[in-house]
């Protein structure tokens, strides 16, 4: 029972924490990442002027609609260089009352007074050595021309724009490497007029989320993909479950050892109490009732060592989301911690996994009983 307690509580606090994981890090990325992303199912662009589109717009569901347009681009600041990502945005990305959250340096400001800026990420920063207090230098932005083949003069092969950094952001690997710059500006780089890269939704109700994806998708056909935040960060979150799923494997093998122990406790427990199965059957006990005294005492060990394990994993969680027993140390900058996100459909799984062991389990002491009865009966 005891092996079976313990079983179940470190599984159901193990989960926990991967859940509390796996919200702290989507968390990190939701700043940037829409509810909805329409993009192109083929090249890098598509023409958001269509009928439907522009009535989506409109549609009173929707917070924040915001179109994009990003690419590749070549980024000098002085001497130095890097490869980053331009990141065009119009003024409706602006809207988004967390920006603030994710800067370490300056404002999240592209526009002001009619003069654009950009907001880099920390690797841009750190790889340009840039400094968004100096108003002196510019970061320069390099956009291969369309259609003009090589030149001489390998500047006439680009689009170059001077901007000024005004701001630092940093929101995990896949972003620190993005300049986020005005839409109009991104268009005169990358010769885009009309086109966008993709087109960002925010919803007023998240819950309606998967609902408006069906019915975008009814509406654009084929030539769009309609992607919620899953699909957006779909390697993250393959990453993070299949980290879960193992733990969850190994520890359920663990538990699995430790309640199959139960039929060496029950063939003891058929030894000792021979002359008790004995007496039993000279009243008149069958084999059946006999299997079943020692399958019921098998499941009974489990069960209750099952619920007291989540009773107990589940109070251990709770006190670890309010005061934070174990921490992750000073190192950790996010969070101190560990964090704890409890899920009803965990308690679930725990209870059915332990339960369709044991019945496994207490099948086959059940069995080994039922097979020395007539020895047992006899020696009376």
């Amino acid at each position: 029972m005891l092996g079976v307690f313990v079983g179940s509580a470190a599984l159901i606090i193990i989960l926990s924490v991967f859940n509390g994981f796996e919200g702290l890090v989507l968390n990190m990325y939701s700043t940037f990442t829409p509810d909805i992303r329409l993009e192109p199912a083929a090249g890098k662009t598509f023409d958001p002027r269509t009928p439907y589109l522009q009535n989506l717009k409109k549609d009173n569901r929707i917070l924040v609609y915001s179109q994009v347009l990003q690419e590749k681009s070549l980024l000098r600041y002085d001497d130095k260089q890097f490869i980053g990502r331009i990141k065009g945005v119009d003024n409706a990305f602006l809207t988004n009352t967390h920006l603030d959250t994710v800067m370490v340096q300056g404002d999240f400001i592209l526009t002001e007074n009619d003069q654009n800026y950009a907001v880099v990420g920390a690797n841009v920063q750190y790889s340009l050595g840039l400094n968004v207090n100096d108003r002196m230098r510019s970061l320069q932005i390099y956009s291969p021309k369309k259609g003009i083949s090589t030149s001489f003069i390998q500047v006439d092969e680009f689009n170059v724009k001077s901007i000024f950094p005004v701001g630092v952001f940093q929101s995990g690997q896949d972003w620190d490497d993005i300049v986020f710059i005005p839409l109009s500006i991104a268009r005169q780089l990358l010769n885009e007029p009309y086109k966008v890269s993709a087109i960002e939704i925010n919803l007023k109700n998240k819950e309606e989320a998967d609902n408006f994806i069906v019915e975008i998708k009814q509406n654009v056909g084929k030539n769009i993909i309609v992607k919620n935040r899953i699909q957006q960060n779909d390697l993250l979150y393959k990453i993070l479950n299949s980290e879960k799923w193992a733990v969850y494997f190994m520890l359920t093998f663990i538990l699995v050892i430790a309640i199959f122990n139960i039929i060496g406790s029950l063939t003891m427990l058929v030894i000792d109490k021979k002359k008790d199965i004995a007496v039993l059957a000279g009243l008149g006990a069958d084999k059946s009732m006999v299997a079943q005294i020692f399958f019921f005492e098998g499941m009974m060990i489990c069960i209750i060592g099952c619920l007291a394990g989540v009773f107990v994993g589940w109070v251990f969680s709770l006190l670890q989301q309010k005061f934070g027993l174990i921490t992750m140390g000073e190192g950790n900058l996010l969070v101190s911690a560990y964090p704890i996100i409890l899920k009803f459909k965990d308690f679930v799984m725990v209870f059915f996994t332990v339960l369709s062991v044991s019945i496994i389990a207490s099948g086959i002491s059940a069995r080994w009983s039922m097979q020395h009865f007539n020895n047992v009966k006899e020696s009376l």
